[in-house]
């Protein structure tokens, strides 16, 4: 048994480092090629849309575009689809191994929503293909004709399914599914529109016919969306390592926010690359938008004034965390709470070692993890993982109460480490 959880450990390791190699190939061309397109000097002669001249590596590039498609089909031509359906095939096992193989703990908050696992698994599934229906149906209707309408509507998809996932899921899964749902989309866009198209215009080439050019122009939006949605699925993807982003009640909004962020930054590179001017404007929004988030992140603090602490007996003292007063009440909360993962020997099933070897039993073991408790339990939801072990929010408010009391008598720097 033993044995079987190793290689069950081993091959989510496996699939998480696919993921991300194939995810950083499909990036890197993607990102490569919007700025090949905006950076191409169009004031050229002859059958090509434009072209560019780069440097890389100790050689001279160079790079002609054909709108359609040039007049006969090359003898050698390079397709680049497999990096997004590696992307994507690669995220779906690890969404698989992860979320649903380790339901219990990190895909349904049983306080949000009262469902079998089996229940929690379908909707992971079914929801996965509802975003690209709805889009796919979106872009094909007269609203194709107007982008900035379309991407609007869009947004409001993914903040709807948002706000959705929240209803259900954990934190964790929240952020996860929404990004795997945005990624669906990308590679569906990938799949279903702008490989058959590319396939149309060959297939006119190689008969000796002359392409249409709505193939490419379709081919082109649905690139451009993607172009515009890889940043926040990167976040989203990351997310789980952030509980301060996923571990609260605004996760949704907070992705909502990030969406945002990921058109203001992409606006500035693509105008940067089209020569069309330097809209540092976009900087600023960028920072507005990320101070809105950190706002979002520390909403239970706001919970907690003033008047309530100084009416609970919150004292300022010289003394560490295992001197504040409030420490008796914590250690009658965390071990209860926590111990059953983060012990010598673990009892919670399927656990054999203590998460990151992190020891919440004794009144040493939680002194040292302050920060760490106050992070993953206090400010945020992160843990315990799908609050399995019923933490209550007077108990969470008790651990804000207990940090701020200990780290008023610390150092800043102290505090932070």
């Amino acid at each position: 048994m033993e044995e079987l959880v190793i290689m069950w450990d081993w091959l989510a390791l496996a699939v998480r480092w696919l993921h991300v190699i194939t995810a950083m190939a499909w990036i890197g061309s993607s990102f490569y090629f919007i700025a090949l397109d905006l950076g191409l000097n169009r004031d050229i002669s002859g059958p090509a849309d434009g072209e560019e001249w780069q440097v890389h590596g100790g050689g001279f590039y160079h790079v002609q575009k054909y709108l359609v498609a040039p007049e006969r089909m090359p003898e050698h031509l390079t397709w680049f689809k497999w990096e997004s359906y590696s992307t994507w095939l690669s995220g779906a096992a690890l969404l698989m191994i992860v979320y649903w193989a380790g339901g219990e703990l990190y895909l349904i908050d049983a306080a949000k929503a009262d469902l079998a696992l089996w229940q929690g698994i379908a909707i992971s599934a079914i929801s996965l293909s509802v975003g690209w229906l709805i889009y796919d149906y979106l872009c094909k209707s007269a609203l194709g004709a107007r982008p900035t309408v379309l991407m609007v509507l869009l947004f409001v998809l993914l903040v709807v399914m948002g706000w959705a996932y929240n209803q259900v899921f954990t934190g964790r899964a929240v952020l996860l599914h929404l990004g795997a749902f945005t990624a669906t989309i990308m590679t569906a866009n990938v799949f279903f529109i702008i490989m058959p198209n590319q396939r149309i215009v060959v297939a006119d080439l190689t008969a000796g016919r002359r392409a249409d050019p709505k193939y490419g122009k379709i081919a082109k939006l649905r690139s451009t969306h993607n172009n515009y949605l890889t940043l926040p699925v990167i976040f989203l993807m990351l997310s789980n390592h952030y509980p301060l982003a996923f571990a609260t009640q605004y996760n949704w909004v907070i992705a909502a926010l990030v969406f945002l962020m990921g058109v203001t930054i992409r606006h500035y590179f693509n105008t940067r690359h089209a020569r069309a001017g330097n809209p540092t404007w976009t900087w600023l929004v960028t920072i507005l938008l990320f101070i809105a988030i950190m706002a979002l992140s520390q909403a239970p603090l706001m919970q907690d004034t003033y008047e309530e602490s100084e009416a609970r007996g919150l004292t300022r003292t010289e003394m560490a965390f295992a001197a504040s007063d409030h420490f008796d009440d914590i250690m009658n909360v965390v071990p209860g709470r926590c111990a059953m993962c983060h012990a010598r020997e673990p009892y919670y099933e399927g656990i054999r070692r203590a998460p990151k070897n992190i020891l919440l039993e004794t009144p040493a073991d939680v002194a040292k993890s302050a920060r760490l408790i106050y992070l993953q339990a206090g400010v945020t939801h992160a843990m315990p993982p799908a609050n399995v072990t019923f933490m209550e929010a007077a108990e969470r408010s008790l651990i804000r109460k207990w940090y701020a009391d200990g780290a008023s008598a610390l150092p800043f720097f102290v505090a932070q480490r």
